[in-house]
Parts: C-alpha cells; structure tokens; sequence
C-alpha cells in the first residue's frame, strides 16, 4: 500500500469520525441508545432484532436503521411489528458511513425513541473500519461460519462491546468449538462479552436481552 493510499484513507476515516462524533452527541443529547449490530451476510441480525422487539416493544421506543447493498426486505419485516424503520441502500457499497446514518436520524422522530438498532451491511472487513456513532457494537457469528473468524477477520472483533454466537441450536451438526471460543477472543478483545444464543429457539436471549437492559440504564 502506497503512502499515499494510506493518507487518502485516514483523511477518510478521519472525516468519519468527526461526522460520527456528531451523531453520538446528537443521540446522547436526545437519551438514545443506538447499538451497531455487524456480521456476514445470513449470520442472523434482523432475527435477533425482531426477537429484542417482540421482548422490549412494550417497555421501550424502538426504531431500526437498515442497512443493505440493495432491497428493502430486512426493513419490511420490521414495519410489520408496527416499528419504525429506514432502510439506507448502500448502492454497491460494502460499508456505512456516518453521514448515511446522520441522513437516516434526521428523518426520524428522534423525541420518541430509546432504542435504536442499527443493522449494518452484511460484511466482517469493510465495517470494522467506519465509526456510525452508535454507543455499542455487537458482532454477530453464527455456528455454521466457523469458529476461525476472529482470526481471519480480527478488527471487527477488537471493537466489540459483546459477541453473540447464533446458531447455537446446530452446534451439533458443526464444528464450531464454543468451549475454546471464549479463550480465542480473549487475546484480541479481553473486555467483549459473548453470548451463545439461537434466534429460533430463544436459547440464551436472557442474557442479550438483560444487557440491553442494562445498557440503557
């Protein structure tokens, strides 16, 4: 990578930042709480979602930020559970950016949220690297993907606040190794928490939902 590759992408990343400082603010401001959800594509994300929704949607105002390459079927299904949700298609892009985010904020109604899931484009690279604004990150794996992830792919898990493994109902058909996974993560992220669960058994919920829950006390 030329120098000047590199300069062009931290002028990048730098105007990301300042953009998603103000995003930060502007929801802290307005007591939000926007948690970035990150996986590959089909790991799980928009099931996880709609589970917190169908647990929280009479305690808390929730509102889902979509975002995808094309389509709008993920932000559909949320609509359906009578929640608010902006779709932001990415064009081809692998990767959000904090000013598609800003954009999305400004067309809600940011005085009758607490809770805003943002569900980030399919991809383990590209969206390690931009800043949204959002308090927490969560990176989502599922059983079937492997349990090499973090090494192939260890900035994304650097910056995670929790870990969920999805899938958890399948483990037996699989060899993803849930014993070693912990250990694994501990050299790159000794503060992330992981949490097994299955989004279509509700197998480990309790403990996603209990730190939502205490994230935004």
């Amino acid at each position: 990578m030329s120098a000047r590759t590199i300069t062009v992408k931290e002028n990048i990343l730098g105007a990301n930042k300042e953009k998603a400082e103000i995003n930060r603010k502007l929801l802290t401001d307005h007591h939000i709480l926007m948690i970035n959800l990150m996986s590959s594509p089909g790991s799980g994300k928009t099931s996880l979602i709609m589970r917190a929704i169908n647990r929280f949607k009479d305690k808390y105002r929730i509102a889902v930020i979509e975002g995808d390459i094309a389509s709008s079927i993920d932000a559909d299904k949320i609509r359906h559970q009578n929640v608010p949700a902006v779709q932001i298609n990415a064009g081809g892009g692998c990767h959000l950016d904090a000013m598609m985010i800003k954009k999305a904020l400004d067309s809600m109604d940011l005085d009758r949220i607490d809770l805003i899931f943002l569900e980030n484009i399919g991809n383990l690279v590209c969206t390690a690297d931009f800043d949204l604004g959002a308090h927490k990150n969560v990176v989502l794996l599922s059983v079937p993907e492997g349990d090499d992830k973090p090494r192939k792919y260890p900035v994304v898990f650097l910056d995670a606040d929790v870990i969920l493994i999805n899938k958890v109902d399948v483990s037996p058909y699989f060899d993803f190794n849930l014993d070693a996974f912990p250990e694994m993560i501990s050299s790159l992220n000794p503060s992330a928490e992981i949490f097994p669960v299955s989004a279509k058994t509700g197998e480990g919920m309790d403990r996603w939902f209990s730190w939502i829950e205490e994230t935004l006390k």
